[in-house]
């Protein structure tokens, strides 16, 4: 329980950059998503950095000024971690660890510690571990710093190259070790999924932290761990749902981020089998957020990477009940209204006009039009299974008089 409290409150401030590609704006946006990760990785942020530059500077990421500026904030404020929103290249981490003299972590290594936290099953726990091994390998050098207090010295150099390329060997070995044990499990979680026969499959995807988990639960009335903080839930869970007689199958997925590691990407390949072999998507999506246009971007992104971008798709706008827009007085003539002003109705009336067969609004926590989510879901899946089984009873209300009259 001790341990518990001392992880809540270990003081950190991030650190991130205005460049060409990324405005001040966009920045904000990701290190409030930072401040997330952070709070659920179990960290407080003090404070923010920020410096505008053309590109990051390829040895310290941040200018000279700028990396003093917070060395001596972390002096004076006894912080213990620095986190990046972007990811350092191995000679980046090792030279401002050395700068700041405190742990240095970036975007990715942060989300690989929270998946590390978040892994219940051994099958999970492999697979973060396999992305853990490979985003370290190339950083292990970082980890022989000590030896430079000695100033090299006789001996020194040889030892130390000794225990770098021992640690690689071991780290190799157990990358291998590692991508076996996936396979061997591929292959048992590949026959379960053919075991399944040929039920409608239905995934939902989604951003992190959209409430496709409450979801979940409420349609499937089963028990996936739910919480407000982001990646919740890592293990897929799939569970048979009937509606109106129709069985199918429904999965909960592991949410999406923008910049996801590829290393995640790569070793969460099985999870991610069941959005490949899915018949229908339900892309939840939290309306309530400033920014949800672009966590469907990121989403959209991932999808296409894992070549799953052509599958019939139900959009679902969760959280309707938390959804807020900014007011602006009729006589304020300043004010330039914006998306964020937007009520509900209007952005029905914006692009989510063209998807408005393929899309609904929901409020899984307050059960809000659930009556018509399950409705849209039911025709959905029974638009595939007519397609697969052009002839079942189930689906036919007048299927006896179809049988008398010799139609099927």
């Amino acid at each position: 329980m001790l341990d518990k409290e001392i992880i809540v409150f270990e003081k950190t401030i991030l650190v991130g950059i205005i460049t060409q590609n990324q405005n001040e704006e966009k920045l904000f946006e990701y290190l409030d998503e930072l401040e997330f990760l952070t709070f659920t990785a179990g960290g407080q942020v003090v404070k923010r950095f920020y410096q505008k530059m053309e590109r990051p500077n390829p040895k310290t990421f941040l200018g000279t000024g700028k990396m003093e500026e917070i060395h001596n904030y972390i002096v004076n404020n006894t912080i213990t971690t620095v986190i990046f929103d972007d990811e350092l290249s191995p000679s980046q981490q090792k030279n401002i660890t050395k700068l700041l003299g405190c742990k240095v972590l970036d975007r990715t290594n942060l989300i690989l510690d929270i998946f590390a936290q978040r892994a219940e099953t051994s099958y999970a726990r492999t697979q973060v571990e396999l992305a853990q091994c490979q985003y370290l390998l190339p950083r292990l050098s970082g980890m022989w710093t000590h030896l430079e207090r000695q100033k090299g010295g006789i001996g020194m150099r040889g030892p130390g190259e000794t225990e770098i390329e021992t640690d690689r060997r071991i780290v190799r070995d157990r990358i291998a070790l590692l991508k076996d044990k996936i396979k061997i499990i591929d292959k048992q979680m590949a026959i379960q999924r053919s075991n399944r026969g040929a039920m409608v499959r239905v995934a939902l995807v989604g951003y992190t932290n959209v409430g496709k988990s409450t979801l979940m639960n409420l349609i499937s009335k089963s028990e996936v761990f739910v919480e407000n903080k982001l990646f919740a839930t890592l293990d897929t869970t799939v569970r048979k749902v009937v509606i109106k007689n129709l069985p199918f199958l429904l999965s909960d997925t592991v949410g999406f981020i923008r910049k996801l590691p590829t290393q995640l990407v790569d070793s969460f390949k099985s999870t991610l089998d069941e959005v490949r072999e899915a018949d229908l998507l339900l892309h939840v999506v939290d309306i309530s957020h400033p920014d949800f246009e672009d966590h469907i971007e990121s989403v959209n992104q991932t999808l296409l990477a894992i070549k799953s971008n052509d599958k019939p798709v139900l959009m679902v706008f969760n959280k309707i009940d938390a959804y807020k827009h900014l007011t602006i007085d009729e006589d304020d003539l300043i004010t330039e209204k914006t998306r964020k002003h937007y009520t509900l109705e209007e952005w029905k009336s914006t692009w989510m006009n063209d998807t408005q067969e393929n899309s609904l609004f929901i409020s899984a926590v307050n059960k809000e039009n659930l009556d018509e989510f399950k409705e849209r879901v039911y025709e959905a899946v029974r638009q595939i299974h007519i397609t697969r089984f052009p002839y079942n009873k189930f689906l036919y209300p007048d299927y006896k008089d179809a049988v008398d009259n010799k139609i099927l």
